[in-house]
C-alpha cells in the first residue's frame, strides 16, 4: 500500500457533458481523460465528477435540492440518481477500458446530509478500496437529508469533504475554463485569469463573483468558490485547470508546470 497522501481529481459536469443538451456525454472526452489518467499513473487517487447535464435539469425540474414537499417528488429523485449512475457508468467504463483499477462508490449508499451539508459518511468501502489500491469514483448525487428528506449533495461538496478527510496533498479541478478568472471569460473576453491566490485572496474572489447563468443547482461559481475555502483551510493545495484541453488533467496529476489557477493556503 502506498502512503502517499492523496490526490483527489474532480471532473466537472461542463467538461464530461455538454449542459446545453440533455443526458449528453462527451465520450471523447472521457475518453481522451481516462487515458491521461491512466498515464500519470498515480498512487492513492480518488476521482470525483459532477452532474451536468444529467444531474442538474433532473433534479431541478423535480425541485430535489429544495427537499421533499410532495409525494411526486419521490420519481424525481430516483431519476436524478438513476441518470447520475449512468453518467457514472459511462466513466467508469471508460476507465475500466484504460485498466485502471477503479471502483464506483455510491454516495447515496453511504452519505446522508443534513439541511444539504454532510453529516454521516461511512467511508468503510472507501478505505478498503484505497488501502487495496484501487481508484475511487464518487460523484454528485441526490441523498437522503435527515431534515429534509433529500438533498442535492454536489460533486464540489463532496471533493472538499474527501480532500479534508483524507487530507489529501493536492484537489486538481478540470474544468471548461482556463482556470478562475475574475469575470467569466466565455462572456467577457477581457476577463483576467488568476494564476496564484492565498486563502484571503480567495475569499475576496468569493465575495466579489456572482453566480452562473446556466442550470446549476449547485450554487454556481460563488457556490464553488465556497466549497473550496475549507480544503484550502485545510493545507490542501488547489489546482483548476482547463481539462477540455489536451494533457491538462495529466500535467496537473503529476505536478508540471501548465495553465490555471493555483491556490494555497499563505
Amino acid at each position: 500500500m502506498s502512503t502517499a497522501k492523496p490526490t483527489i481529481l474532480k471532473l466537472g459536469g461542463s467538461v464530461i457533458t455538454d449542459k446545453n443538451g440533455e443526458l449528453a456525454a462527451k465520450t471523447e472526452a472521457i475518453n481522451r481523460i481516462a487515458e491521461e489518467i491512466k498515464r500519470a499513473d498515480m498512487d492513492n487517487l480518488v476521482i470525483v465528477h459532477g452532474g451536468g447535464s444529467f444531474g442538474h435539469p433532473t433534479a431541478q425540474k423535480y425541485g430535489i435540492q429544495d427537499g421533499l414537499k410532495e409525494p411526486s417528488q419521490k420519481l424525481g429523485f430516483s431519476e436524478a440518481h438513476h441518470v447520475m449512475t449512468v453518467l457514472n457508468g459511462l466513466i467508469m467504463d471508460a476507465l475500466v477500458w484504460h485498466e485502471i483499477p477503479s471502483l464506483s462508490i455510491t454516495p447515496s449508499a453511504c452519505i446522508i446530509t443534513e439541511n444539504g451539508r454532510i453529516k454521516y459518511f461511512d467511508d468503510t468501502v472507501l478505505c478498503n478500496c484505497m488501502k487495496m489500491g484501487f481508484v475511487p469514483v464518487m460523484y454528485g448525487d441526490a441523498v437522503f437529508d435527515e431534515k429534509m428528506g433529500f438533498s442535492v449533495l454536489s460533486g464540489d461538496q463532496l471533493m472538499t469533504y474527501l480532500a479534508v478527510k483524507l487530507k489529501a496533498q493536492k484537489l486538481v479541478i478540470g474544468v471548461d475554463t482556463d482556470g478562475l478568472y475574475e469575470a467569466d471569460p466565455k462572456v467577457d473576453k477581457t476577463a483576467k485569469p488568476y494564476l496564484k491566490l492565498n486563502l484571503e485572496q480567495l475569499k475576496r474572489v468569493q465575495a466579489k463573483i456572482g453566480g452562473a447563468q446556466t442550470t446549476d443547482v449547485t450554487g454556481g461559481m460563488a457556490g464553488k468558490i465556497a466549497e473550496l475555502i475549507p480544503a484550502v483551510e485545510a493545507g490542501v493545495t488547489v489546482q483548476i485547470v482547463n481539462a477540455t484541453r489536451n494533457l491538462r488533467v495529466l500535467r496537473g496529476l503529476t505536478g508540471e508546470k501548465i495553465e490555471g489557477t493555483i491556490i494555497q493556503k499563505a
